[in-house]
């Protein structure tokens, strides 16, 4: 197995070197361009479709892969999870090509998104089956649960990957990360077909990210963030066999960079008593620029940050299969305590917003005065 990984990683980072050039002539010539306004940071036309180029690396060798991977490392469960990701990855990518192009009506995409959902709940059997909730054991999922939760989840993940790409480079190094701390965890339980995928997948972004990373000559646009949204929404789910079950605070950690900047923007906006799905500057990204941080400077703190959750879901992941709940309970107070410090320093929810931070300086303060007067 440890040649289909390296022949596997091989291929798709040569195959998305070769394919994103030609790529983004297709793009120009169909009309999948990025046209500058003001929310966005370039200021020329951009190519989009860069997604067509990750997801044709990606299949394209698996299917060259996979006849050769030996049957004893394979379930029926992995293979029709296979069968799920090429037909569902392939559906998701169409719609963003499609909406790279011609840029398709909200409520259309989200339709679609949820009927590709289904076609993986229902069509291939993929869906939660037991849980680890932290303090609890294990537990079957009821289907009316799990089939929601798992709709929902699929649905959701798919589209944070778009929340985060909005710097060159940036969705693409976020989600190599993201995919690199799965592919970590399959390796530790065992999981030879998450892994492989995960090989597959880091190599066909890192072949595109040499074109996409500042100064980029191309974006992945819709077809490149949803089929990566809908890869870590898979993976995520099932890249833990040896303990059966999906804990729901792992996959959570995982996209902890797209979700908490998601959180923090709701949160920002109702404050501000602004539509929630309103467009604004406040994002993560667009408040590290204020701060004086180079566009690769940005993008590169954004790795580290994506890398710390990623240091994070691997702790949790692993306490988990030895029930050391404990351990899931420290990661989430460092996580939910880094996270509320890091978004007031640098201005997520508000300029003027910093609970946490004036509670801190008011102890310091309150301490410094106990010293002095003893």
């Amino acid at each position: 197995m440890l040649m289909i990984y390296i022949i596997g990683f091989i291929l798709t980072l040569c195959l998305a070197l070769i394919l994103t050039p030609l790529v983004k002539k297709f793009a120009f010539f169909v009309g999948a361009v990025d046209k500058p306004n003001a929310r966005k940071v370039h200021t020329t036309i951009m190519p989009r479709l860069g997604g067509l180029a990750i997801y044709a690396a990606v299949i394209a060798t698996l299917l060259a892969v996979f006849p050769f991977i030996p049957e004893g490392f394979l379930s029926a469960r992995d293979v029709n999870f296979v069968k799920a990701f090429v037909v569902g990855g392939t559906m998701i990518m169409l719609l963003g090509a499609l909406d790279d192009r011609f840029q398709l009506n909200a409520k259309l995409k989200f339709l679609v998104q949820i009927a590709t959902a289904c076609v993986v709940v229902f069509g291939f059997d993929i869906r939660i089956e037991f849980a680890n909730i932290p303090f609890h054991t294990y537990s079957s999922v009821e289907s009316w649960i799990a089939i929601p939760f798992t709709l929902l989840w699929i649905v959701g993940v798919t589209n944070a990957i778009n929340l985060i790409d909005g710097l060159d480079g940036l969705a693409a190094g976020v989600s190599a990360i993201a995919i690199g701390t799965i592919s970590v965890m399959a390796f530790i339980m065992g999981n030879e077909i998450v892994a492989v995928i995960c090989m597959l997948l880091l190599g066909s972004i890192l072949g595109f990210l040499y074109f996409n990373f500042h100064p980029a000559k191309i974006f992945m646009g819709d077809s490149g963030a949803l089929f990566l949204g809908f890869s870590l929404a898979l993976l995520s789910l099932l890249g833990f066999k040896q303990v059966a079950i999906v804990s729901f605070l792992t996959p959570l950690i995982l996209i902890g960079v797209p979700l908490s900047d998601t959180m923090f923007a709701i949160v920002r906006r109702w404050m501000q008593k602004k539509p929630i799905f309103s467009p604004d500057k406040g994002h993560l990204h667009h408040c590290l620029r204020e701060l004086g941080f180079s566009h690769r400077q940005t993008v590169l703190v954004i790795y580290g940050i994506a890398a710390f959750f990623g240091i994070l879901a691997i702790i949790q992941s692993s306490a988990a299969m030895y029930s050391a709940n404990w351990v899931t309970f420290v990661v989430i107070c460092i996580m939910a305590f880094f996270l509320q410090i890091g978004a007031e320093v640098i201005g997520l929810i508000g300029k003027t917003k910093r609970p946490l931070l004036n509670f801190l300086a008011r102890l310091r303060m309150k301490v410094n005065a106990e010293r002095g007067s003893k």
